[in-house]
């Protein structure tokens, strides 16, 4: 992979859900080293330190069951913003914090991508498909809203206009497995690339991902990967306030990210959903520390390929 400019920017959303927790995350990433796995890796790295929600309110419009929704549309707000100025400086990695951090970070890299004339594709590591708006969703959870804000869908009052609306096909949703049923209906209605662990637990996880990262190579695209805690088996990765048995192994989820880097396609990454006040002793919080660096460059050895004949 060509060495990048990695830039750390910590994220401590913790109003997407009524679960507290994730604002602890970033400094739990950095905590488990990875600035320093990156560095090893070649890529120069800048911290930039922990974002803020800028002041909002919320209209009266939206439903009153949405879950502190002036604080995360502030931090809606605020990430955009990062996101964009770091698009023009390197590649961002988003230390989250909850999920809806995602609601800023793919838009702000997608108004990025609109500007450079390349198509922006979004990789989609989770459980859950995120795809409800404040008025579908049941719980009030905004952590359950980026990929249906991201691509334009209505419901969002108060929220920022997106920038540049992701098409729907140019979103992958890898490791489904927890989808109720009004959303179900509503992806299959989409045009969202959705694959659940069924599909993996028979086809695999490379044959997916890389249909799909065939793809953005052909559109000269710029891929951003969020990669949600949940997305991994809760026997190895417990520090979610999600857990839905049955993930990605950790052999599933290196390859992934492997791909991923093989590809040399990534241009921006989110790590949300990590709950330190949920985790053993630093576990779950390394795992995503050696994801991040898998899709940065880490191999466990080089593969010299062998002449024949």
């Amino acid at each position: 992979m060509t060495k990048a400019t990695c830039i750390l920017i910590g994220a401590p959303v913790d109003s997407g859900k009524d679960r507290r927790g994730c604002l602890m995350g970033p400094d739990a990433y950095r905590v488990a080293g990875i600035a320093e796995a990156l560095t090893d890796l070649g890529h120069a790295v800048r911290d930039a330190g922990n974002l803020a929600p800028r002041p909002a309110e919320a209209p009266a419009d939206l439903p009153a069951h949405v879950h502190a929704p002036a604080e995360t549309i502030g931090w809606t707000q605020s990430l955009i913003q990062a996101a964009q100025e770091a698009m023009a400086e390197g590649l961002p990695v988003f230390l989250g914090g909850d999920h809806s951090l995602s609601l800023g970070s793919v838009a702000g890299v997608a108004a990025h991508a609109a500007r450079a004339h390349s198509p922006q594709f979004v990789l989609w590591l989770d459980a859950h498909s995120d795809y409800h708006t404040p008025r579908t969703t049941a719980s009030g959870n905004l952590h359950g809203t980026p990929l249906a804000y991201v691509t334009g869908c209505d419901g969002f009052a108060g929220f920022p206009p997106v920038p540049s609306p992701v098409p729907e096909e140019n979103i992958c949703i890898l490791g489904l497995r927890s989808v109720d049923r009004a959303e179900r209906e509503v992806l299959q209605r989409s045009r969202l690339r959705c694959h659940d662990m069924r599909q993996i637990d028979e086809t695999g996880i490379a044959r997916p991902l890389a249909d799909f990262l065939d793809r953005v190579k052909d559109a000269g695209g710029a891929l951003h990967v969020s990669l949600d805690v949940d997305f991994l088996d809760p026997g190895f990765a417990p520090a979610v306030g999600t857990t839905v048995p049955g993930g990605a192994t950790i052999r599933e989820a290196h390859l992934v990210m492997e791909m991923i880097c093989d590809s040399g396609l990534l241009t921006s990454l989110d790590l949300v959903e990590l709950n330190p006040f949920l985790d053993d002793r630093g576990r779950t919080a390394q795992v995503m520390v050696d994801l991040a660096a898998s899709a940065l460059g880490r191999r466990v050895f080089d593969r010299p390929t062998q002449a024949f004949g």
